[in-house]
């Protein structure tokens, strides 16, 4: 038997099939080709970690600490966490002023263990050691003991490094104080200053010349040996002139 010719309904059904798969083909290969130009676009938009940080300023370490003539800071600082200890309380006699990075930093506990076996020498004369660091009183209490320090660390923790600050000594991009070295004189006054690079142990070759020259045991302005061999002549203060300079 002949096969059926299909019914008017049925070619209209049928048409009209093709034409809905028609156009959702259509449909489909347009949002296949807008989605394949969108990411290129969408990409471009995206700046690259390097771009986004063209132009912002990055806070640099300390590159200048308080001069030799300058009148210290005053400040007290935590010594525990139910003791203060205040620069106006060590007037009357030399004070040295030791800022460091950080606790159970290698170079720190050299630098400290350093002028913890020096100690003696520092107070022929009679001057009182400190030593300064962002870091809490309960990290200086643990890590003193550990050492075995003999003189008191300070904390500088809140508000964070403001006494760093006032000396010219706080490394904003590291968040900790800077290494630098202060011999302030009886009446409080700076005779002699130095920064180390943070990873250079300054020794305490110096901070002994100062003293010395502060006693009259050597010639004012007497140049003081490099401790680190970093390049930098330093000299002490008489009479409240003079400053470190930095070897051209």
């Amino acid at each position: 038997m002949p096969p059926k010719k299909p019914t008017r309904r049925a070619g209209k059904a049928l048409k009209s099939s093709k034409t809905s798969k028609s156009k959702t083909s259509k449909s489909k290969t347009s949002k296949s080709t807008t989605s394949r130009r969108s990411r290129p676009a969408s990409a471009a938009r995206v700046a690259s970690p390097a771009a986004s940080s063209a132009g912002v300023r990055v806070a640099s370490a300390p590159t200048e600490v308080l001069a030799a003539g300058t009148k210290a800071p005053a400040f007290a600082l935590r010594s525990a966490p139910d003791k203060t200890v205040s620069l106006s309380e060590l007037a009357g006699h030399p004070v040295i002023l030791a800022f460091y990075p950080a606790d159970w930093s290698p170079t720190c506990g050299d630098q400290l263990a350093l002028y913890n076996e020096v100690l003696p020498e520092f107070q022929k004369f009679n001057a009182a050691l400190i030593g300064i660091s962002v870091d809490g009183v309960w990290c200086h209490a643990a890590y003193a003991k550990a050492r075995n320090f003999h003189f008191p660390l300070l904390a500088d923790f809140e508000p964070k490094g403001e006494v760093a600050k006032a000396y010219g000594a706080y490394a904003q991009s590291a968040g900790m104080s800077g290494r630098a070295l202060f011999v302030l004189d009886a009446k409080g006054i700076i005779r002699w200053s130095y920064l180390s690079p943070m990873g250079v142990n300054p020794g305490a070759d110096g901070i002994l010349s100062a003293l010395e020259a502060l006693s009259g045991a050597a010639p004012d302005s007497r140049p003081a040996a490099d401790p680190a061999g970093a390049g930098v002549t330093r000299s002490v203060a008489s009479g409240g002139r003079g400053a470190e300079r930095s070897a051209q």
